[in-house]
């Protein structure tokens, strides 16, 4: 069992990961998730903020079965490989105000680092601007990092159960979607909101969901998958293994794309996408900032949570409170353009991260 596990994170490992992450994307959206956001961490966190009404946005509530199958799946992984290990106190407030910024970066471009590569495999050219701005982002994280940046060492934490928060908020929200439906003409349920048009009401159906999320996440768990990590390490470190996976993922996913009839090329008219391009690239550069300052993307961040990190489960927590601040106070981005906030959300979020940079330093001897 342990060899099998241990494959995943070797080269060939890395890039069968991503691979496979690359064909079930596409797939999910052939079966009815929104177009170009087969799989989206951001987006389907802003759609699990609506679900549980934190925003009242109502073409995008939806509990998103994914989400709650990649922490589970890492959680289960963690479990069967004896790498559970409960562990925080790395200046949690500082990751959730992380979080919120890396949300509101993500939502002005539509799109977390997933669904960059997903675009740009669906033949979405404004994705470019948002890949470059994701790399030039994680590339000032890396220039604080040489300048001794550091959040601290997460700490071991005595009690097994300390780490199982965030999975067993995740069940809860299981056992929701699982017994609630919304009354007959409405978009409410007993508990939870359900978008009755627009993307959230676009989803496969929710066994291929959670079983696709749940797969996923036992992979990424084993194999380290991180986007963020992958730009990041290429420019630190030199290092490529993380790159090969990113790189087998776009590859499977245009591919698979090309086979479904879902590779529609241009600028225009592309689907949950605008084409203010400096607003692209100034979205996800704060978004990258974010992930390479918390260490991790989202989706890493939900699989550190799934094996006990309550420092990214309050990253991930983060994130979903910034979809509600985004939507509530117009500054999630829409096909038609920015919201009339925006652009004061995006200065803030720098100035915050370029505090958070300067500040959270180590002392060199």
């Amino acid at each position: 069992m342990n060899g099998i596990g241990n494959f995943f994170a070797t080269r060939w490992g890395i890039i069968l990961v991503g691979a496979i992450i690359g064909i079930l994307a596409p797939i999910l959206q052939k079966l009815g998730n929104p177009p170009n956001m087969g799989i989206c961490v951001a987006c389907m966190e802003r759609d699990i903020a609506g679900a549980l009404g934190f925003h009242r946005a109502e073409v995008v509530q939806y509990m998103r079965p994914e989400i709650i199958g990649f922490v589970l799946g890492s959680f289960l992984s963690a479990l069967l490989f004896r790498e559970y290990r409960p562990r925080g106190g790395s200046a949690p407030f500082i990751r959730f105000i992380l979080g919120m910024f890396a949300m509101i970066g993500a939502l002005t471009f539509l799109g977390c680092p997933w669904r960059t590569i997903l675009r740009l495999a669906g033949g979405d050219f404004n994705a470019i601007l948002g890949l470059v701005g994701l790399i030039f982002g994680v590339f000032i994280g890396t220039i604080f990092f040489r300048m001794g940046y550091s959040l601290g060492r997460s700490q071991g934490l005595p009690y097994k159960a300390a780490g199982l928060g965030f999975p067993f908020l995740m069940l809860i929200c299981l056992v929701l979607l699982l017994i609630d439906a919304p009354a007959p003409g409405t978009n409410k349920g007993e508990f939870l909101f359900f978008s009755i048009k627009g993307p959230g009401s676009q989803h496969a159906p929710i066994l291929v969901s959670l079983l696709v999320g749940l797969f996923i996440g036992v992979l990424a768990q084993r194999s380290r998958f991180c986007t963020m990590g992958a730009f990041r390490d290429v420019i630190l470190f030199r290092q490529f293994h993380l790159f090969l996976g990113v790189a087998s993922f776009f590859v499977t996913a245009l591919i698979t794309n090309l086979i479904l009839g879902q590779f529609n090329p241009g600028f225009e008219n592309q689907p949950i996408a605008h084409t203010m391009q400096l607003w692209n690239f100034l979205g996800m550069t704060l978004a990258g900032l974010c992930f390479a300052l918390a260490g991790g993307c989202p989706g890493r961040q939900l699989f550190l949570s799934g094996e006990g990190d309550g420092d990214a489960a309050i990253f991930a927590t983060g994130m979903i409170v910034g979809a509600a601040v985004a939507h509530n106070f117009g500054l999630a981005a829409s096909p038609k353009g920015i919201g009339p906030h925006t652009p004061e959300a995006i200065i803030l979020g720098f100035a915050v991260c370029l505090v958070i940079g300067f500040t959270m330093r180590t002392k060199k001897a």
